[in-house]
């Protein structure tokens, strides 16, 4: 196997970081100005975590490909980290987006196409009944809330290095063994805010450990897992054969509800995971891409559940929002998963997915290195070590912040964009094979600059 000369990787990054910001003058200058104005100088604070000394400033996305305010075009293939899965701004989805606007955007009362979504998520993912909100953070926070109103219980489980959006309950992790404050894998910071104590509220095992799943829900004092079918957050992590089934049997037999969030798995197929591997979770929860890049999410929840929950015909409070629902969202919905998040879709996205996968194992392979390489659905990944890790915790400890970082400053100046935090590929259904010939080049450049 061949072995990178680390000091050849510092080298590639000083002469990748000054390309980088001697080629984008004009985004340098607007994040010099929006610090002035915007907390950390961008929007949303995760928009730093690019890498380069400032990030870029987009100025239009249209398909697969972005262009910055410098004039650059990238081939996109982070896609809004799932937001965008589909392409940017597809048609069907811009001309509801046009038609919903004329006709009123928030309403505080039910649209028609609120009951043909629901009744088409039903179809895919097999729960009979749904709420929609504004974000998966928002549907996972109100899935926490019925699991712990159905079973009269505090606690929740989640699996080391998950990501469910930015809940106290989820934003956690092990350290040492012990349950502690989710902290970025490199730099060892913790969540903004005084949290309540992480062991208050969560336990943390890993994935695929079935022994430490027993064991954490045998005192019956956990209302319910929540939990990607695979995880992506640390990276693509598959779970063993049989974890599924042991994992429904052993919830079921300690009376802990199964909550499946398939916001980033949905790239598996038009029903996620759930609808692929036959799961039975008590509820689902989705977000980012079901309205083609607007702001919506759903929480399903199975019939048993939602009848333990009724109470008088209503709901109670505190599981919705006042634009959870609004008629925009849901005209768009209903447009994305009836003409774009389809069979016919999926079948062209993971195509492209296998060939992006295919250049970049033949890329590996030729030079000899240890990495490896994993697919789900549309969305492929690789790692920096020879064996695909099995749980959050060896993630971690084969995470290279230094080639990481390299591989995405190399990408970004040669015209192609990938997720931020690790190396993922989502492959929209826009990409072309003139596209994946154009990225198999330019990772293949990649890999013979870094080996010499």
């Amino acid at each position: 196997m061949t072995t990178i000369d680390r000091s050849r990787i510092k080298m590639l990054t000083r002469r990748e970081e000054s390309r980088y910001v001697a080629e984008r003058p004009k985004s340098r200058a607007l994040f010099e100005r929006a610090k002035t104005s915007l907390l950390g100088g961008v929007p949303m604070n995760w928009m730093t975590q690019w890498v380069g000394s400032f990030p870029i400033f987009i100025n239009e996305g249209n398909g697969a490909y972005l262009t910055d305010v410098d004039g650059h075009r990238y081939l996109d293939l982070c896609m809004g980290d799932t937001g965008a899965m589909f392409g940017h701004s597809p048609r069907a989805t811009v001309e509801a987006v046009m038609r919903q606007v004329q006709r009123g955007l928030t309403f505080m009362l039910p649209t028609e196409d609120a009951i043909w979504v629901a009744e088409e998520l039903t179809r895919r993912f097999g729960l009979p009944y749904w709420q929609f909100y504004m974000t998966a953070t928002d549907a996972n926070r109100f899935a926490i809330r019925v699991a712990r109103e159905v079973t009269g219980r505090n606690l929740v489980l989640v699996f080391d290095r998950c990501y469910h959006g930015n809940l106290d309950e989820t934003l956690v992790s092990l350290k040492d063994g012990e349950v502690c404050h989710w902290m970025d894998r490199d730099r060892e910071e913790r969540v903004v805010g005084l949290l309540p104590n992480p062991a208050s509220t969560t336990r943390v095992i890993q994935f695929n450990d079935l022994d430490a799943l027993e064991k954490a829900l045998s005192p019956q004092d956990i209302a319910c897992v929540v939990c990607e079918p695979a995880m992506t957050n640390a990276g693509i992590i598959y779970p063993d054969t049989g974890y599924h089934e042991a994992l429904r049997e052993i919830t079921q037999r300690f009376g802990t509800l199964l909550v499946i969030d398939e916001t980033h798995t949905i790239c598996a197929g038009p029903g996620g995971l759930t609808q692929a591997w036959e799961l039975k979770p008590d509820i689902v929860t989705l977000g980012k891409p079901i309205a083609g890049g607007l702001p919506a999410a759903c929480m399903g929840l199975s019939r048993e559940i939602t009848e333990k929950f009724l109470v008088r015909d209503h709901l109670g409070e505190g599981i919705g929002g006042t634009l959870s629902g609004n008629a925009l969202a849901l005209a768009t919905m209903k447009a994305t998963l009836e003409n774009i998040i389809t069979e016919p879709t999926y079948r062209r996205a993971i195509h492209i997915a296998e060939q992006l996968a295919d250049g970049i194992d033949k890329a590996i392979k030729a030079a000899d290195l240890p990495w490896y390489l994993n697919r789900l659905g549309c969305r492929v990944e690789y790692g920096f070590c020879p064996t695909s890790p099995k749980n959050g915790a060896e993630a971690r400890a084969a995470f290279d912040v230094e080639l990481d970082n390299l591989l995405h400053l190399f990408l970004i100046n040669r015209g192609i964009l990938l997720t931020p935090f690790h190396s993922m590929e989502l492959a929209s259904p826009e990409i072309t094979d003139e596209d994946v010939d154009f990225h198999n080049r330019v990772f293949s450049e990649f890999v013979n600059e870094l080996v010499g």
